[in-house]
């Protein structure tokens, strides 16, 4: 949705979790896209079959008698691993199968197993080379199950027989971990940690773009993106779009279907990307946003290289108050002191000025100068400063000082620890810079599986 990836850092900063985590939640059996959609379907919770099953939903299927779909570099892909996908999508999704929706899950499914298929094939390689274990093993796979079903109050097992109700097998569910597990865990340990890094000016641009837009207009928005490139062409996401809203209409949580079908990065949360502003939209979404209402979902919206459904859960007129955090050097003057006096002062906090590197070196730095008493002045809003305060520190960027400044008390100094709109909670620099690893480790993975993707024999039958 951001034009641009320094706007993109700008969205869903709050609460964004590592790679790892963020990845293993992704696709279709992440933790909440499979509660809730269990949630939505009270009988499949109980064990019974859902109402809107693909026929025949319980048949069991004997996996030699498929035929072969795909052939992924020697390694099969059959009808039964497709259909069962499918099933699995489904299920999570809360999609009815109509003839246009299963055509789609067919083709989001074998995109999928395509992918992971390729993704456990590099790991094998590399475990073969390196000589160390990188596949998620069984436990690895179960510990993810017992999560899942712990978000639906569930245990493991009960969460097994409820998907086989609904005809999917143990095994596509706990395929389909294990590949997301593993790519995440070998993307993580080759790119991750030290090897990515995040200087402090980026962060720094954060922050001040973070703080200039708090006072703008701010839409919070889910999205679904449909990348145009991975579904087959511009007309082919469109159409897919199209069905999506449709689905969604009748029923199926927008969270889920983000899920399963988004290519955004904030497919993982199911597609929450947080408060935005204007100028975070794309012109095309932009023009669609503003004249929604809350609770409004908007038809397929097309972009340059896809197509967007957006839903706009709340809008917000931009913050209008600036919060500040104050500490002062203060030297006492009588309202009545000499012009000497007040030079003498004066100098000695200018002296002051230059020897505190910070806010956290005032109150040390001010204990060494005779007749300096320092205080912190905690936060607030600078209109409610006093007009001398609020004049000296108009501008002003945490970390910087003021002049001295006369009042009838005497003359002070006044440092920023902190600035930030008010009704804004900006996110900590730390998250800040998980964020930013995050994205360029995303863009890695993409980058990696698709040159993968450009190696590989891949052979439709």
């Amino acid at each position: 949705m951001p034009t641009s990836i320094e706007a993109g850092d700008l969205s869903a900063m709050k609460g964004t979790g590592s790679f790892m985590m963020r990845t293993c939640k992704t696709a279709a059996v992440s933790a909440s896209a499979l509660w809730l959609a269990l949630a939505a379907h009270p009988a499949l919770a109980q064990g019974a079959a859902p109402a809107a099953a693909p026929a025949p939903a319980a048949k069991a299927v004997n996996p030699l008698s498929e035929g072969v779909v795909v052939v992924v570099n020697d390694q099969i892909i059959s009808t039964y691993d497709l259909q069962q996908r499918v099933r699995l999508l489904m299920v999570t999704a809360g999609v009815q199968p109509t003839p246009q929706a299963l055509q789609q899950l067919q083709q989001e499914a074998l995109r999928s197993l395509i992918e992971e298929h390729l993704e456990i094939q590099e790991i094998r390689r590399e475990e073969k080379e390196q000589k160390f274990k990188i596949v998620a093993d069984d436990n690895d796979v179960a510990r993810d199950i017992d999560r899942i079903a712990s978000g639906n109050r569930m245990t493991g097992d009960q969460l097994l027989k409820a998907l086989a109700s609904a005809g999917v097998g143990s095994e596509t569910l706990k395929d389909q971990l294990r590949a997301q597990i593993s790519w995440a865990r070998w993307i993580q340990g080759r790119y991750g940690g030290s090897r990515i890094k995040v200087g402090q000016d980026q962060i720094n641009a954060v922050l001040r773009q973070l703080q200039a837009e708090a006072s703008k207009p701010q839409f919070q928005i889910s999205e679904i993106f449909l990348d145009a490139n991975r579904v087959g062409g511009m007309n082919v996401a469109v159409d897919g779009a199209n069905q999506l809203v449709t689905q969604m209409q009748q029923g199926a949580p927008f969270p889920a279907v983000a899920r399963q079908f988004s290519t955004a990065s904030t497919a993982a949360n199911g597609g929450d990307a947080g408060w935005l502003t204007e100028s975070q939209l794309q012109p095309e979404l932009r023009d669609v946003v503003e004249k929604m209402r809350p609770g409004q979902m908007s038809q397929p919206i097309q972009v340059r290289d896809g197509v967007y459904i957006v839903y706009l859960r709340d809008k917000r007129a931009g913050a209008g108050s600036d919060m500040v955090t104050l500490k002062q050097a203060a030297i006492s003057l009588p309202a009545d002191a000499s012009a000497e006096q007040i030079e003498a002062a004066r100098k000695s906090l200018l002296g002051l000025k230059k020897a505190i590197a910070g806010c956290d070196d005032v109150e040390a730095k001010a204990a060494k100068v005779d007749g300096v008493l320092a205080a912190d002045l905690g936060e607030a809003d600078s209109k409610d400063l006093a007009p001398a305060f609020r004049d000296a520190i108009q501008g002003l960027q945490p970390g910087q000082i003021s002049d001295p400044i006369r009042t009838d008390a005497g003359l002070h100094l006044i440092a920023v620890c902190g600035r930030r709109p008010g009704g804004v909670e900006l996110p900590s620099r730390d998250e800040i810079e998980e964020r930013l690893q995050d994205q360029q480790l995303s863009l890695v993975s993409r980058r990696y599986l698709r040159d993968l993707k450009n190696s590989a024999t891949i052979d439709f039958r």
